[in-house]
């Protein structure tokens, strides 16, 4: 796993010892900046079940003003912040060990112009974090938020949570899910 393109490009990430996660491959890191390109510089990003951090260390790498990485497992805390002081970003970013949605329930506002939420197939706590977005204000009327998920998840229902779907990237057995607030 290494970073793709920016400041820190070809470096070489850590990733989190065991199968507990399963990091997104270079091909689809590459594909989902591609699409976000347009709202990278200068960002403020928000990188939800953050893993080893590699998808907010390329924001930042693309030129991200700042970004906030949340797990709740150790390993992936240690790992997130071993991965930010090789790349030299540490001064750019916040690591939190918390439980997503506890975190997501003690924002006010969300003041960020990207979120990417990567969480475990299945568990339903996409949809979840989802939810309690739903009730927050956000600071910047157009946050981009995407959700990595199975290729068969289904986001239909979005709309009574009072998010569109923008744009939807499918790949061989999973998918990017870009959304916008509407309300």
């Amino acid at each position: 796993m290494r970073v793709i393109a920016g400041t820190a490009r070809s470096m070489p990430l850590k990733t989190v010892p065991g199968l507990d996660t399963r990091p997104t491959t270079d091909r689809i890191k590459e594909t989902l900046f591609n699409v976000l390109m347009p709202y990278v510089p200068d960002a403020d990003f928000l990188d939800l079940f953050a893993g080893s951090g590699q998808i907010g260390i390329e924001a930042l790498s693309r030129g991200a003003r700042s970004a906030i990485f949340v797990d709740n497992a150790k390993a992936a805390q240690d790992c997130i912040k071993d991965n930010l002081k090789f790349t030299k970003f540490s001064d750019k970013a916040v690591v939190s060990r918390m439980d997503v949605l506890s975190f997501l329930s003690t924002q006010k506002t969300i003041a960020c112009d990207l979120i990417f939420m990567d969480a475990p197939y299945e568990s339903g706590l996409n949809k979840e974090a989802l939810r309690i977005l739903s009730g927050k204000a956000f600071k910047y009327e157009e946050t981009m938020i995407v959700c990595e998920d199975l290729k068969d998840a289904d986001y239909s229902d979005v709309s009574e949570l009072g998010f569109e779907i923008v744009k939807e990237k499918v790949y061989k057995t999973n998918k990017h899910v870009f959304l916008k607030k509407t309300s």
